[in-house]
């Protein structure tokens, strides 16, 4: 996975200017866009869109700076239609219009060409299990919440504080297979894990394909396939976030799996009262690389 990413920021910078396809680039590095985006936000720490963005402007600021060129001629040989699309894109990026930029040398912010490496430290403990599982669906009730990449999530919170306590007891009731237990399922997700962006939250529980679903609960059909489960424990949610970032930087680069599309599934197995220390199950679909 280390060499695919390398490949695919080597691939970005030789077609800067260029509109690329990557879900065509994604199968000739033997893996899916879908893992690549994924595994590229999570290491890098941005979407794969915006390490685009910032490259595109960084060596676009210095055609601008050089000025042998008019803005247009620039804006268009970086893939824009006009000066205004390009200033708003330019702007973005570097705090400032291009115009500015040209007169006054600056200010830049500088995106450097990223270069993944794997250190093996084996500072996360990974208890982890592989889990074959027939089609099951998820039921429970859903809502439409942004992505927030560190600590609770007030949306996900709300959400669940607003079920009455007879709501979780009869979920409870319904769960029959594995995952066991109330769920908090993350379905939807943007590929790119960018923050703020939406997905589909479910707080529910694991039935069989064969189950009937009440017809006021929402629903999520979940395909057989492949799981890894990662059993964290620690304080919550900080050992769980610990973890899941741990999938990307350790587990995945190391072993011979990759996401494939599907809902991650969260099943709290202990916890505290008061939610501050939690024992949970990380429930990632995956297929063979």
């Amino acid at each position: 996975m280390i060499s695919a990413l390398n490949r695919l920021v080597d691939f970005i910078e030789a077609h800067l200017t260029e509109e690329f396809d990557v879900n065509g680039l994604a199968r000739t590095l033997g893996t899916t866009e879908y893992h690549l985006r994924r595994m590229f936000s999570s290491l890098a720490g941005m979407p794969l869109s915006e390490y685009v963005r910032r490259r595109r402007m960084t060596v676009a600021a210095a055609d601008v700076v050089r000025g042998e060129d008019d803005l247009l001629s620039i804006a268009v040989r970086h893939g824009y239609g006009s000066t205004e699309a390009f200033g708003r894109a330019f702007r973005a990026v570097h705090g400032a219009g291009p115009g500015d930029v040209r007169r006054d040398g600056g200010p830049l912010r500088t995106q450097p060409q990223l270069r993944f490496r794997l250190t093996v430290e084996g500072s996360i403990p990974m208890d982890t299990r592989i889990v074959d599982r027939p089609a099951f669906r998820l039921v429970g009730h859903a809502a439409r919440v942004p992505l927030i990449h560190h600590g609770i999530n007030p949306y996900i919170q709300q959400h669940i504080t607003s079920l009455p306590q007879e709501a979780h007891v009869r979920l409870k009731a319904l769960s029959n297979t594995e995952p066991g237990g109330l769920l908090q399922v993350s379905d939807d997700v943007d590929p790119d894990s960018t923050e703020g962006s939406e997905l589909t939250y479910l707080h529910g529980v694991a039935v069989s394909r064969d189950t009937a679903t009440p017809d006021d609960l929402d629903a999520i059909e979940v395909p057989a396939g492949m799981w890894a489960v990662f059993r964290t424990a620690g304080p919550h949610p900080q050992a769980l976030q610990t973890v899941w970032a741990a999938t990307a930087t350790e587990w995945f680069p190391a072993n011979p799996w990759r996401l494939r599309p599907g809902p991650s599934i969260v099943a709290i197995l202990e916890r505290a009262d008061d939610f501050s220390t939690a024992t949970c199950e990380l429930w990632l679909p995956i297929e063979p690389v």
